[in-house]
């Protein structure tokens, strides 16, 4: 089916908003990720507009105002889409709250690619449910019970696979007469694709998901998404990655960085430059760091390091990463060009850096080693090849 003309999303973070932009992006329609905040105003521009509101780890109100602020400068024609994450971290009440105010908010929060489904309104991981795992470990209080816990007392009602899978248009036509935000239940990325035709069918809805359900939107809407690679171009002599993750799996993942050879700093990193080649930046071992504070130190770090576009590759892993370190560098747009992992996103900024944006926790242990992999292996467009 041919869908709307213009779609605008807001995202909590960067990453995932990088992430639903790729995978919603179309053929000959522009897209862009707006990098919203710090006084700056948010474009009303048509074809993809994904803005990502720096509001997850925002105080509940701010967060709200974010949400309100961008979806009043959207469009009058364009489809409203809601990023959130996956594991239900972030404002979620407040930000689902202001949209479900105007209109019904169709929710599904499934991921099955990652292995995150939900059953009976409740997020499971590899089958455990999200609050029996140690998947907020970090986070300054426990996981949600239900995604309706979660919602902190906002009116809603459940789309249970079973009725997603006999007639998700009908059930979901009587659900959202029920209350005003629906849960819907998804195991597998043909549950999403179900809810995204039931919900893109009714002009009337906010669509909000995961990654997972933004692509089942992108599946649904005409033309392909940004897979594949994106145009051929001359690498970059370094490639800088910054892992402000603390996710088991990063550190695993830049061990085998390490191994192929890449140089790995550690902050500070003062008096150092970059060379060429592969350069892991992370933090000290620290325990009990602030969080927010290393992130900071990290962004501040790229900025001294850092030789210039023409000269540096980046990949940036954990939104909160990303957006600092792009903020420090005076960055706040990207053209989205291609998923080049689950996840992991490469844009191009206003003055031709390539730069790679993924979540902390995905990926395999080789994330990082493919992602680098493909930035090098970029070569000049040579006449008269196919």
């Amino acid at each position: 089916m041919s869908g709307p003309a213009e779609l605008f999303v807001v995202a909590d973070d960067l990453s995932g908003a990088a992430e639903t932009a790729a995978v919603l992006a179309r053929p000959g329609v522009p897209a862009r990720v707006v990098l919203a905040g710090r006084g700056r105003p948010v474009p009303a521009t048509g074809g993809l507009t994904v803005v990502d509101l720096d509001s997850r780890l925002a105080p509940a109100e701010d967060a709200a105002r974010a949400v309100r602020n961008a979806v009043a400068a959207a469009p009058p024609s364009a489809r409203i889409v809601k990023k959130i994450d996956s594991l239900l971290r972030g404002n979620l009440a407040a930000e689902i709250g202001v949209l479900a105010a105007d209109r019904p908010v169709v929710l599904a929060p499934a991921l099955p690619v990652a292995d995150r489904v939900v059953r009976g309104g409740v997020v499971h991981l590899s089958g455990v449910p999200l609050h029996e795992t140690d998947a907020w470990a970090i986070e300054p209080v426990p996981a949600p019970t239900s995604v309706a816990a979660g919602l902190d007392g906002l009116r809603t009602t459940a789309l249970g696979l079973d009725a997603v899978r006999r007639d998700a248009a009908a059930a979901l036509a009587a659900a959202v007469d029920r209350a005003p935000v629906v849960i819907c239940d998804a195991v597998t990325d043909a549950d999403l694709d179900a809810i995204a035709a039931a919900a893109l069918d009714r002009p009337d809805v906010v669509l909000a998901g995961s990654g997972g359900f933004a692509a089942a939107i992108g599946r649904r809407l005409a033309g392909a998404p940004a897979d594949g690679a994106p145009p051929d171009r001359v690498p970059s002599p370094s490639v800088l990655v910054v892992v402000g993750s603390a996710a088991p799996i990063a550190a695993r993942q830049v061990e085998r960085l390490l191994a192929d050879g890449a140089r790995e700093l550690r902050l500070p990193v003062a008096g150092v430059s970059l060379e060429p080649g592969v350069t892991v930046l992370r933090p000290a071992p620290v325990e009990r760091a602030d969080p927010r504070a290393v992130v900071t130190e990290l962004a501040r770090a790229v900025v001294d390091l850092d030789p210039g576009p023409a000269a540096a590759d980046l990949v940036l892993t954990g939104g909160e990463t990303a957006r600092r370190v792009l903020d420090e560098l005076g960055i706040d747009q990207l053209e989205p060009l291609a998923q080049i992992g689950h996840g992991a996103v490469e844009s191009r900024t206003a003055d031709g850096r390539h730069v790679v944006t993924r979540p902390g926790s995905f990926g395999g242990v080789d994330s990082l080693r493919d992602i680098v992999a493909k930035l090098q292996s970029r070569t000049p467009h040579q006449e008269g090849a196919p």
